[in-house]
């Protein structure tokens, strides 16, 4: 395990709230790079009306996606905001709730918000970078 302080003063927090038909992983990338966020936290909650989650395959080294063409229930939203190639890159994982009761979930890829989503994002004033694991093939914060 590695680990490195991120904040010993306060940190800033946001609430963000989203519209309907926008693309989660866009638009709050763009928030990060507009308002030069390098390192934070995320947690939310609200719902899509389509989504798409991945699944790492270990033996292929590849996300495989599941894509899930109906009104879901974020149950679970999570991730960090970290650089790649000095530019805010988003990583998110979230769990579902279908209509039947059911649960979806995995790495997120897109997600379009209907009719909210409300996130609370916590930035760190450090900066944190993603590399390619060369084992992998996936950027993976560099301590």
């Amino acid at each position: 395990m590695k680990s490195k302080i991120l904040n010993e003063e306060s940190e800033r927090r946001y609430l963000l709230i989203f519209e309907e038909g926008e693309e989660f992983m866009e638009t709050l990338e763009k928030f990060a790079e507009d308002n030069n966020i390098t390192a934070a936290y995320f947690e939310g909650i609200g719902a899509f009306k389509n989504v798409i989650v991945s699944y790492f395959d270990w033996e292929r080294k590849e996300y495989l996606e599941n894509p899930f063409n109906e009104q879901v229930e974020i149950l679970s939203l999570n991730g960090d905001i970290a650089c790649t190639d000095d530019k805010p890159k988003v990583h998110a994982h979230v769990v579902c709730g279908r209509r039947d009761g059911s649960a979806v979930g995995g790495h997120l890829f897109k997600g379009f918000i209907r009719p909210t989503l409300e996130l609370v994002l916590s930035e760190s004033d450090r900066v944190l970078k993603r590399i390619r694991d060369p084992k992998t093939g996936v950027y993976l914060i560099n301590l």
